[in-house]
């Protein structure tokens, strides 16, 4: 070849996908390899799949579809590639199918398609890696797997059991990432707040210090770091109290992402969910009084096998009282190998359709209702979009991508990444509107 060799790269899923696809991503660039924006352009296609819901494997199976018809050469890894005999069957051609986390596989079948040019330059490669974020906030995974074992879910077969990171590995990653410019860490993992209950909370030597592999003590570490850090994917164990603290000394932000599923005991016990439900609203009266600016964030099952009307009106009068900031919804998929499916009492799709619509009803009357108390307020917002008369961000209450936004009107052009002081407005259901009134 008289040029490097190029890579064109699709990932799907969610964003633990998306650090792999990024860590692939960096070890090819480190080999000297470049990318290419269109398939057609590229010498090999990588597709990084999901398959953890029977929509999300047709979304994996369409993108590799498309790889294959504008290139040919397609290798495929992911969630979906733990379970491969789908995709050779819809597509015996490509090139090889691996499962998550298998980057070395991943890279000797590139390898074997395409071989690195000769002497690469490792500074190609920025000291952070390579990101598929903007440049402004990036995700930090500090585990894979997972531990436990709800009935609708496979991801424990698929990415294994919980695997930390050392906790000055995290560390080192996370000062890179802040050194290249990040203003927001968003934390992530199957299961944040079991992070180094494998490692039994193994110390690990960090600048001056000893630092365990602890929720806590890792959250507290991240803090000292001058970004913004966001804690997403947190089962509400006992120990998450003791992070609330952190967000009043303005450590980490005032934001929980935990991922109740439901409150009925009966679905939740279904389910076989892990930690204690049953004084969930305590604990939840209790982190806002210890902290009043928590933005809480959450995802729901409706329509799980055996859901009754008495389960779901449960759950509706939970909501009413637990008042969740942020919410999404999904209606009950069967996935292949999970053990709900042998449950009794399948919820019909049109009932699952008119909980689902009920459910997201009631939550845009309490979203609107939580957003029309900051009017008036003054919130720090992070720039993602600038426009000619409005620019769009975020506040500390809303993770990018799944959350509301923040429009602004500004005196001057505001920039990407950039973080500025907004008077709010006026709020509608999921958004809030307002002006720049500091920088």
């Amino acid at each position: 070849m008289d040029r490097a060799p190029r890579i064109s790269f699709t990932s799907l899923g969610c964003p633990k996908a998306l650090v792999d696809s990024e860590r692939i991503i960096t070890r090819l660039r480190a080999e000297g390899y470049e990318l290419a924006r269109k398939h057609d352009g590229a010498d090999v296609v990588i597709v990084n799949t999901c398959g953890f819901l029977d929509s999300a494997k047709q979304e994996s199976l369409s993108a590799i579809g498309e790889a294959m018809a504008e290139n040919g050469k397609v290798i495929v890894t992911g969630c979906m590639g733990a379970e491969p005999e789908q995709i050779e069957q819809a597509y015996p051609g490509v090139l090889s199918i691996t499962g998550p986390q298998q980057y070395e596989s991943v890279l000797d079948a590139v390898h074997r398609a395409l071989p690195p040019a000769h002497n690469p330059h490792l500074d190609l490669v920025p000291p952070q890696g390579i990101k598929l974020t903007p440049r402004h906030y990036a995700y930090l995974k500090i585990s894979e797997g997972c531990n436990n074992r709800c009935t609708f879910c496979i991801i424990p077969k698929l990415r294994g059991d919980l695997v930390s990171r050392p906790a000055n590995d995290v560390l080192r990653e996370a000062e890179r990432l802040v050194g290249a410019g990040v203003k927001e860490l968003l934390v992530i993992s199957q299961d944040t707040s079991a992070y180094g209950v494998d490692l039994k909370y193994a110390e690990s030597p960090w600048k001056d210090r000893q630092v365990r592999a602890k929720f806590l003590d890792l959250a507290r570490e991240l803090g000292e770091l001058g970004a913004w850090v966001r804690l997403q994917y947190v089962y509400p164990y006992p120990h998450v109290d003791e992070v609330i603290a952190l967000m009043n000394e303005g450590k980490v932000l005032p934001y929980l992402d935990i991922p109740f599923q439901h409150a009925s005991p009966e679905v939740l016990k279904a389910m076989k969910r892990p930690a204690a439900q049953d004084k969930t609203l305590a604990r939840i009266k209790r982190w806002r009084e210890e902290c009043p600016d928590l933005a809480l964030r959450s995802t729901f099952i409706v329509g799980f096998p055996g859901e009754t009307d008495s389960d779901f009106a449960y759950l509706l009068d939970w909501l009413d009282e637990a008042e969740i900031d942020r919410l999404g919804c999904f209606k009950y998929e069967p996935v292949a190998g999970a053990t709900s499916n042998a449950i009794e009492n399948p919820v019909p799709e049109e009932v699952k359709q008119e909980r689902y619509n009920a459910l997201m009803a009631r939550q845009q009357k309490i979203s609107a209702r939580r957003l029309k108390r900051k009017v008036g307020t003054r919130q720090q917002i992070i720039i993602d979009e600038v426009g000619p008369t409005v620019s769009k961000g975020r506040s500390k209450a809303d993770a990018p991508e799944i959350d509301g936004a923040v429009y602004l009107s500004s005196r001057r052009p505001l920039r990407v990444g950039e973080i500025v002081t907004a008077k709010i407005e006026r709020a509608d259901q999921y958004d809030l509107h307002g002006s720049v009134a500091g920088f």
